[in-house]
């Protein structure tokens, strides 16, 4: 803790309390802003979870039918299928606020299911693969939103966290002490003040007499 630079007079003592009212203030709202943030980083980690889960689970088996594709025809094979194949899925990505902070919802999906290989020389597991990786697409897109919301939330909760150190760790510390210390130089001086007053009363009466 430190004395800030303010000079020993009573309107610096009054705004310095003011000042830690308001600070303290501050720092209540901010503290319950982290509460929430954190909460809402448990949930959104919890869901992120889950999502990676079933994403992983759904893209092994997408790769365990590719694995077959290509053992079946051979790498190269499935990679010249694959060039006559577009992209072939959307995404869609909408956000939410919470307390201040932009969390973003993503859903990805599959394009409608038409002609997808050529007719000729077309590995048999190369349907079942693509079909199989088309299914991990929405899964995959939740996931994406739910790791960017919760990296975002991380990220503000880094920066309440900062403020409310600087807050209680050192302003209101700070502040206090100067308070303090304002207070016990305004009363010394008050003292000094009725001393002298008395003394110079005390010979106006002598010199009258």
């Amino acid at each position: 803790m430190a004395l800030l630079n303010v000079p020993a007079t009573k309107s610096a003592l009054l705004a310095l309390r003011r000042q830690v009212e308001l600070a303290e203030e501050g720092y209540s709202l901010l503290d319950r802003k982290r509460e929430l943030l954190l909460l809402e980083l448990g949930v959104l980690a919890g869901r992120a979870a889950k999502a990676r889960a079933a994403a992983r689970a759904v893209l092994d088996r997408a790769l365990a039918e590719l694995r077959e594709a290509e053992l079946d025809a051979g790498s190269a094979a499935v990679d010249r299928a694959a060039l006559g194949v577009g992209p072939g899925y959307g995404v869609e990505i909408r956000e939410r606020r919470f307390m201040g902070v932009r969390l973003p919802e993503a859903s990805a999906a599959a394009a409608p299911a038409g002609a997808r290989f050529g007719p000729g020389g077309t590995p048999a597991g190369a349907d079942a693969a693509m079909l199989a990786f088309r299914e991990a697409l929405p899964g995959l897109g939740e996931l994406a939103g739910l790791e960017t919301a919760a990296a975002r939330l991380a990220r503000e909760l880094k920066k309440t966290q900062r403020r409310c150190n600087a807050l209680s760790k050192k302003l209101i510390p700070d502040c206090r002490e100067t308070i303090a210390y304002l207070g016990g130089s305004l009363e010394e001086r008050e003292r000094d003040s009725f001393v002298i007053l008395a003394m110079i009363r005390d010979r106006l009466r002598a010199g009258r007499g």
